[in-house]
């Protein structure tokens, strides 16, 4: 039979034997609660069957419409240097 041990997160632990007779109910219990069963053979621990991680987003366009362009990109932030433009003060 199994049983709900009190660990960090809530595991099932099932007999070998049962988790044979069970194992797609299980699977699917698995993948629907996301909470991993462990199987055990003479009361000791020997696998255990978990969800599969979901898969990672892809950093390529993470940051898409998150920002706004205002006005020229290319034209200069500050005024033109005085040695640039050649009206360089003497002195």
């Amino acid at each position: 039979m199994a049983r709900i041990s009190g660990h960090r997160e809530t595991l099932i632990d099932i007999p070998a034997a049962q988790f044979k007779a069970e194992c797609l109910k299980l699977m699917d219990q698995v993948e629907k609660t996301r909470q991993p069963v462990i199987i055990t053979k003479h009361g000791r621990p020997v696998a255990q069957l978990g969800p599969v991680p979901a898969k990672a987003a892809s950093l390529f366009g993470y940051m898409k419409n998150t920002m706004r362009i205002r006005g020229d990109v290319m034209e200069p932030l500050e005024p033109q240097w005085s040695a640039l433009s050649g009206k360089e003060d003497h002195l």
